[in-house]
């Protein structure tokens, strides 16, 4: 069993009073002894971040103090001559493990960011892959990470009000199709539409349906996950797909 959590943020006036506030969350999620968590994409005041390792420092302390995976979220990070946009992974030794790069920058970002290249797998208290707002759209990115071993696929998104259905409908099919669960986290305030997400996924009679858990507020959620019941399905699904033209 796992337990794995995700915060939907709200505003706020700097990136110190942001980063003070959701340490605190993430310390409570730490005494609840959560073994992962996730937040939303760019949710700081400035989401240009030059050096992780000094931006979340008291995250890496927490990460470490409770053995914990933190997910800070996904920001613009500058990589030589060019931006990109990166979700920084912080493991339970209180070290940066890894980033995953957004893959497809969606609309205005093309013009400022160069894409990722590769769908990257992590694994602490399991594997898990994460898949950057836009990217959920794309089939391929999900299914990479599955067939590369990830067990649940996390995140961070930053939704307008008037995307929030579509994007919970492709955070579903994307669960649905690989069989896994998908903790998706997002921003909540005047612009953007909050309603994150767990899907997880139960059986009904033989059919595979979609259990749904929504965030109102700035709040946060924590769910316990057996992650062993959905290798079976998954690895029936998976055998099931033909190749065609």
């Amino acid at each position: 069993m796992v337990k794995l959590g995700l915060i939907q943020t709200g505003s706020y006036s700097s990136n110190e009073q942001a980063l003070q506030k959701i340490s605190k969350s993430l310390k409570l999620f730490g005494k609840k002894e959560t073994d992962i968590v996730t937040l939303p994409e760019q949710w700081l005041k400035n989401n240009k971040i030059s050096d992780f390792d000094k931006e979340f420092s008291e995250f890496k302390k927490i990460a470490k103090d409770y053995s914990m995976t933190v997910i800070p979220g996904a920001f613009y990070e500058r990589k030589k001559y060019r931006f990109v946009i990166s979700s920084p992974v912080i493991g339970p030794k209180g070290e940066i493990i890894g980033t995953q790069e957004k893959i497809h920058p969606f609309d205005y970002e093309r013009k400022l960011v160069r894409p990722g290249r590769e769908a990257k797998v992590f694994q602490t208290n399991c594997k898990f892959g994460i898949i950057i707002c836009y990217d959920m759209v794309f089939s391929d990115v999900a299914n990479s990470l599955v067939k590369k071993g990830a067990e649940v696929l996390f995140s961070p998104s930053r939704i307008v009000k008037r995307g929030i259905h579509p994007w919970q409908l492709y955070v579903q099919v994307r669960a649905l199709e690989n069989r896994v669960p998908i903790l998706a986290s997002n921003v909540e305030n005047n612009r953007y539409g909050g309603k994150s997400i767990i899907v997880d996924l139960v059986e009904d009679d033989g059919v595979i349906i979609p259990k749904n858990e929504e965030l109102k507020g700035e709040r946060s959620k924590i769910k316990e996950f057996d992650l062993r019941k959905y290798k079976k399905s998954r690895k029936i699904r998976f055998s099931d797909s033909r190749k065609f033209s």
